[in-house]
């Protein structure tokens, strides 16, 4: 009973590291967009950054 209680347990947690890579994985990809998009769109004077860092 324990081996299959600790191979259930494992599934469990591969599925939910799984899903928060899933996640992490749209999040990112959101990121890149926004950073694309300020890329392109920023001031053509120069080197003026569109971001404050």
């Amino acid at each position: 009973m324990v081996p299959l209680l600790l191979v259930l347990l494992l599934a469990l947690l591969l599925f939910g590291a799984g899903f928060a890579l899933k996640i992490l994985w749209w999040v990112a990809i959101f990121v890149l967009v926004l950073w694309l998009i300020g890329f392109v769109a920023r001031p053509r004077g120069g080197s003026a950054r569109w971001y404050r860092w």
